[in-house]
């Protein structure tokens, strides 16, 4: 049977010694995980134009992390000193990709900034920096709550989840439509949902991919995306 062609769009690297230059990359976590889920992923090279057009030869997207979205993107005037890696091409792109995966059904998963990506795209905006290392979440496995019969408790086939973390931003406001999901014990948004999306689309804060070799709640979510790009 052929796998479904699933687009990940690439992020840019300054340094990658083994290539000896700059480089578009995923991580290989990532790709494994929808390799496991029996997906194709398709690293796609991130550009400002024809991206509907591009899109169109897919069977569904996994937006991943990467750096910080532009502040001006979701409408603020000032950048914390925090912010780091932002590329308006970037930007550009993943923020298309969001709008256009939804518009048009494609089967979608959204990972860390791949959230913070579909909420701006939806008119939300972020919370800079969460503050200092009491209370960001890098380097963290913590506990997160999933709305019962959510996507991603459904997808995760539980209620709860040890969620792997590396992130200094969270949702403030909720874009258009979305609906939370899941969340942290201290509050933090960690899933968000579209009711009424015109196809399969969940969102999570945390990095599935760390942890699904060894954490079936964590692979589900990939799982999840590809079933619903074989349909």
């Amino acid at each position: 049977m052929t796998r479904p062609l699933i687009a990940v769009p690439a992020r840019f690297s300054a340094t990658t010694s083994a290539l000896r230059y700059a480089a578009e990359v995923n991580a290989r976590a990532l790709i494994e995980a929808v390799w496991r889920a029996g997906g194709e992923p398709v690293s796609i090279h991130p550009a400002d134009t024809g991206t509907a057009d591009r899109l169109a030869r897919f069977d569904g997207v996994l937006l991943p992390g990467g750096g910080d979205l532009a502040p001006s993107r979701y409408g603020a005037h000032d950048t914390h000193d925090t912010v780091y890696d932002v590329d308006t091409l970037q930007d550009t792109f993943d923020l298309d990709v969001a709008r256009h995966a939804l518009e048009s059904g494609m089967p979608l998963l959204a990972v860390c900034r791949g959230l913070q990506v579909v909420n701006v795209a939806l008119g939300g905006t972020l919370e800079q920096d969460m503050g200092g290392p009491e209370r960001e979440h890098r380097h963290l496995v913590h506990p997160v709550t999933l709305e019962p019969g959510s996507l991603v408790a459904r997808a995760a086939d539980a209620e709860k989840a040890d969620a792997s973390c590396y992130h200094h931003q969270r949702v403030d406001r909720p874009g258009s439509g979305l609906r939370v999901t899941a969340r942290a014990a201290d509050g933090t948004i960690e899933a968000l949902e579209l009711p009424g999306a015109a196809g399969w689309f969940t969102a999570v804060q945390w990095h599935p991919e760390d942890t699904a070799h060894e954490d079936p709640a964590q692979q589900g979510l990939f799982d999840a995306l590809v079933r619903a790009a074989t349909r």
